[in-house]
């Protein structure tokens, strides 16, 4: 299909590290800290329900997704860049199909 733009799950993880960093104004912490597989909340990268939300505004600014408001799957979904990733790619994914 042309046109047809592939994003690997790597360049996707760095660039929602960098979204991250920058949308949460997070000063002491670099894109290169954060680890893909660590927890985003609590033990992890230690953010908070409104660090959640913001999140999911620059998400849904960046790619035009919502995350909606089942809180189990918001859950599942910021668990971690790597989860994010995923989910994204899998709408992404879904969306394309859609348009075909």
């Amino acid at each position: 299909m042309p046109g047809r733009v592939t994003v690997k799950a790597e360049d996707l993880e760095a660039e929602l590290k960098v979204l991250i960093v920058e949308a949460l104004m997070l000063k002491d912490t670099t894109p290169e800290q954060i680890s893909s597989t660590a927890p985003l909340f609590a033990e992890g990268l230690g953010l908070d329900s409104i660090d959640a939300l913001e999140l999911g505004i620059a998400v849904e600014g960046r790619w035009g997704l919502k995350i909606g408001t089942d809180e189990a799957l918001a859950r599942e979904v910021f668990r971690s860049v790597q989860t994010l990733g995923a989910f994204i790619l899998k709408e992404l994914a879904a969306a394309e199909q859609t348009s075909k």
